[in-house]
């Protein structure tokens, strides 16, 4: 038993240092005089340069689930639900947790190795002693910029998912425009869109949290640096599934599934 407390007692630790982390963010963003110019760039670099792969990988991935799921309909004679069935399952789960996972390994090893090197090289303490706040000129404008950013990637990611769908929908059917849009959408409801996007806001926030607090939090020179951003993804992914599902069961009692 005794070992069981020792081996448990640095993952608790580590839960308490996060929360305690949390609740600075919280503390400091209700202060006056935000960074908005920092914040603007953040998104830029957030949002913009991450905006590619996310693109690329909605595409393939609408594409590659309509032809899987193609034969399957075909032989019960359900073709003409494949349209609804790819557009339910985007919208509700894949486009969102893909787009977050993504986001996960580029932002949040992005994160945690930048702010891990400034943390090594000793920037953070000049800017301590310089009289700037680091805390909130680094971490809230990076979470900010993660919190909005991951629900715009995740919508756009589910419109290009979507237009995948239709090029593959017509690689072996014949499905006009018009008609692949009416069935993808005459399916979807409010309770479809609405938990897809609320789900992201908490992913983009628990990425750029965990990525700012492993970075912020570097120890040991550049081997700190790249362990930062290891443990960074690896906690943001895990998080990422631990919030789907707690969302996705708060939607099925509040009714909306």
């Amino acid at each position: 038993m005794a070992l069981l407390n020792k081996l448990n007692t640095p993952f608790f630790q580590e839960v308490g240092e996060i929360a305690r982390f949390t609740g600075r963010f919280f503390r400091e963003v209700s202060k006056p005089r935000q960074e908005w110019e920092e914040f603007v760039n953040q998104s830029y670099f957030i949002g913009y340069k991450t905006f590619t792969l996310v693109g690329i990988t909605a595409f393939i991935m609408g594409l590659v689930l309509t032809i899987q799921s193609r034969p399957t309909l075909v032989e019960f004679g359900a073709a003409s639900m494949l349209p609804s069935m790819v557009s339910v399952s985007l919208v509700r789960e894949i486009a969102p947790v893909i787009t977050a996972l993504i986001c996960a390994g580029k932002i949040g090893s992005g994160i945690g190795a930048e702010l891990g090197s400034m943390r090594v090289t000793e920037q953070i303490d000049a800017m301590e002693v310089s009289g700037t706040n680091p805390f909130k000129y680094l971490v809230v404008t990076r979470v900010l910029a993660s919190t909005v950013m991951v629900p715009i990637l995740s919508s756009l990611a589910i419109a290009i998912s979507l237009y995948g769908g239709y090029l593959g929908a017509n690689l072996k059917g014949d499905v006009s425009w018009p008609l692949y849009w009416y069935q993808a959408y005459k399916v979807l409801i409010f309770g479809d869109f609405v938990p897809a996007m609320v789900k992201t806001v908490f992913f983009g926030f628990a990425i750029g949290i965990v990525g700012c607090y492993k970075g912020y939090h570097s120890q040991k020179g550049t081997e700190g640096v790249g362990r930062s951003a290891t443990t960074a993804v690896i906690v943001a992914s895990l998080l990422v599934f631990i919030l789907d599902l707690i969302a996705v069961q708060v939607a099925d009692v509040l009714g909306l599934t």
